[in-house]
């Protein structure tokens, strides 16, 4: 498993390279490299999309209940993003079954991603449980972060839609 740095602080690209033969490919997905840094998995959750255009996000939980987490596309393609609220700055980056990329993400920061193909996949190991209470989020267009999304959402929840701006 190879750790990528990227441009946003503590925000990694996890290179997986599958063993293959006539079966098809082995694939590890969480390696000593990994385990420091997400050495308490608290809950695993796997996210199913019928259709290209998806949108989930920008979500976050508040602090004390923050929580890192390693995000995985297993069937299809996923435009994956990680926003750092603080400061505005976001990284991006296709995640898809073909590329085995996965994206780590350390707690505080928001996360969200639209599906680039229908039937996506996406798989989450999670150092912290869900707290409904401490959920936060942002909208995904909040001209504050000026996110560069591969195209405008087909598909939204009605509570992503409805995210606050953020004032900067």
């Amino acid at each position: 498993m190879k750790l990528v740095e990227t441009p946003l602080a503590g925000v990694l690209v996890l290179e997986a390279e599958p063993a293959r033969d006539e079966r098809g490919y082995f694939l590890h997905t969480y390696s000593e490299e990994v385990h420091s840094l997400l050495p308490q998995i608290a809950e695993g959750a796997v996210s199913w999309n019928e259709t290209r255009g998806t949108l989930r996000g920008l979500h976050f939980q508040h602090a004390p209940h923050g929580e890192a987490k390693i995000v995985r596309c297993s069937r299809g393609a996923i435009y994956d993003v990680a926003l750092d609220l603080q400061t505005g700055r976001w990284f991006a980056i296709e995640l898809s079954r073909d590329n085995f990329k996965m994206l780590f993400i350390p707690a505080g920061l928001a996360h969200g991603y639209m599906t680039l193909q229908d039937d996506s996949e996406v798989s989450y190991l999670l150092s912290g449980g869900y707290k409904p209470e401490a959920g936060g989020g942002v909208r995904w267009d909040d001209p504050a972060f000026r996110i560069d999304w591969p195209m405008r959402p087909l598909r939204l929840s009605e509570r992503d839609r409805n995210w606050p701006y953020v004032n900067r």
